[in-house]
């Protein structure tokens, strides 16, 4: 085998560039490791900005020829890219798991399947994209959607297929080549995509990977005055850096950038229901940028549903992500450990109170209870370490407190108290976030009152993480800038064009 070839549980993964249809090694690597166990799981071309650079020409040397490609031909290309994953989605399923630790139940039933969905859906899309021609003073006036050019897209680790190909299909639909640029700490998969669309016939150039760390290859990427669109999904400073680097060639910004999301619990709720809306927040141990962290429910029913979630969080099974009987996997490294237990541990420091977790109130044990950690009963309960950090709901929070205001990422909740709906309603919108929200409520009325006045990109109401591609994605506030989805991304991907044509049609005024 290769010596650039790497086997992640029988899956062979090619662990250099992608750049012009040809791999490309480097002259460093770094080391990928695996969040279940620790597993080193292949030396990764670890990108330069002469990679950047490589990378953007390639993909503008591609760009005429793949922008002139008939609409009705790039869409077969995607759909070919889609029955190219469909046919790898265990593979891919595999692979993705082991690099991220997310649940291998989920990879397969969801998340792969709605990678391939990604293709499809905006293979549609860009057959029927139109705006219907108006008239203005007897003029015609019609729009239409331009490729930008190349598309930088810099994707993280929490959900790194699904979110690369959220970028990536509609960009390559409107025409535009791609650099793609997943996380150092989850790269695999985004290897795998590139020979799945060379294999469906993506001509070279049109789509390229370039791996590494962020500082040395992704802001090369950004600077390029050659690249037309970034599209990044990540943490607030990062987003900032990336936004004054993009800001010298005024390069267009898409920015996902995580929250701090609200449960808002009403007494008229389905209580049952919305103790499962909470514990639904524990998924991929809680690395969701929409997860709704902030439990805020009304005070007549606040004992009995925190008495409900804490039994039902209790019985959560948390180990090796590749069982089937597990509800929570690890945390993805050791930073991502460290960073949510200093949240953990400063906040009970400051007063709350574990009210699911092994941390006794007050001083926090300094990380030994990952250490053999028991969560769980019954059969899928296991004894774990490492990177697997308890599912935590924390009480006795203040709103101004740190542990309230700012992203934890990991399987950590708050749970606060309100009177009155203003009241409810003023604690949801009192953060600088404003990515989504979740309305537990038996009241339509309430719901619609409530939803109107809460700072989010998306709002749910008796139900969560229901998405569907027609509709826009994106944040308020420092959430992120611009929405992706449906038409949006067109609108993203593309310079929109306005022909305004004379009565007589064409008119040479020579």
């Amino acid at each position: 085998m290769s010596e650039h070839l790497t086997t992640v549980a029988s899956v062979a993964v090619d662990t250099r560039h992608f750049i012009g249809g040809e791999r490309v090694a480097a002259t460093e690597t770094f080391t990928d490791v695996s969040p279940i166990d620790g597993t080193p799981l292949g030396e990764i071309a670890r990108g330069t900005g002469t990679d950047a650079g490589a990378a953007v020409a390639a993909a503008g040397a591609a760009f005429p020829g793949w922008a002139a490609t008939p609409p009705a031909e790039r869409a077969r290309l995607l759909e070919a890219v889609a029955d190219g994953v469909e046919k790898r989605l265990e593979e891919l399923a595999v692979v993705e798991t082991h690099d991220n630790g997310a649940l291998l139940r989920s990879h397969r039933r969801g998340v792969m399947p709605r990678v391939a969905h990604n293709f499809r859906f905006f293979a549609d899309r860009l057959l029927t994209l139109g705006h219907e021609d108006f008239a203005t003073r007897g003029h015609t006036q019609h729009v239409s959607w331009d490729p930008a050019g190349p598309c930088v897209l810099i994707t993280p680790w929490n959900a790194p297929l699904l979110l690369a190909t959220w970028k990536a299909a509609p960009a390559l639909a409107a025409g535009n080549t791609v650099i793609l640029k997943p996380s150092e700490w989850s790269p695999l998969t985004a290897s795998l995509l590139a020979d799945i669309t060379t294999a469906a016939g993506l001509p070279p150039g049109v789509l390229n990977v370039v791996q590494g760390y962020g500082p040395e290859v992704g802001a090369a990427l950004v600077a390029h005055p050659d690249v037309r669109r970034v599209s990044f999904t990540g943490s607030v400073p990062t987003a900032r850096r990336i936004a004054a680097s993009a800001a010298a060639h005024l390069t267009p910004l898409s920015l996902e950038l995580g929250g701090k999301s609200p449960l808002l619990v009403f007494a008229d709720a389905d209580l049952e229901l919305a103790v499962d809306l909470a514990v639904e927040q524990y998924d991929n141990a809680g690395q969701v940028c929409l997860a709704a962290t902030r439990i805020l429910v009304e005070e007549p029913v606040a004992g009995e549903f925190t008495r409900r979630l804490a039994e039902k969080a209790a019985r959560l099974r948390q180990g090796d992500p590749r069982d089937p009987a597990t509800d929570l996997g690890p945390l993805i490294h050791p930073r991502q450990l460290e960073k949510v237990d200093g949240f953990v541990r400063r906040a009970l420091a400051a007063g709350a109170r574990a009210v699911v977790g092994d941390h006794p109130s007050g001083a926090h044990p300094g990380g030994d209870h990952l250490r053999g950690h028991h969560q769980g009963d019954g059969p899928g309960a296991a004894r774990v370490g490492g990177l697997y950090y308890p599912p935590t709901l924390l009480t006795d929070v203040a709103q101004d407190s740190e542990i309230v205001q700012e992203e934890v990422f990991g399987p950590v909740l708050t749970l606060q108290t309100f009177t009155t709906e203003d009241e409810a309603v003023h604690l949801a919108n009192d953060t600088r976030f404003g990515l989504a929200a979740t309305v537990a409520t038996g009241d339509p009325a309430r719901a619609r009152r409530v939803t109107a006045r809460l700072v989010a990109g998306t709002v749910w109401v008796n139900c969560f993480y229901v998405r569907d591609l027609r509709a826009p994605f994106g944040g308020s506030r420092q959430s992120g800038i611009g929405r992706e989805g449906g038409d949006w991304s067109f609108d993203f991907y593309c310079d929109l064009k306005t022909t305004v044509t004379a009565p007589n049609g064409w008119t040479d005024h020579g």
